[in-house]
């Protein structure tokens, strides 16, 4: 059987825990909405919302 190997790039305790976020944002000019994606960390994803 052939070994599995599982690679992670953060380790426990260190560095900060990133997620992508996705925005809808409408555009003046033509009306069409646009996605707007950003990685941020965790704790500033309220901060890339409230833009």
């Amino acid at each position: 059987m052939a070994k599995k190997v599982v690679a992670t790039l953060k380790k426990e305790g260190a560095g900060n825990e990133y997620v992508k976020a996705v925005r809808i944002v409408k555009s003046p000019k033509t009306g069409a909405y646009t996605f707007k994606e950003e990685i941020v960390s965790a704790d500033k994803v309220k901060a890339f919302f409230a833009k």
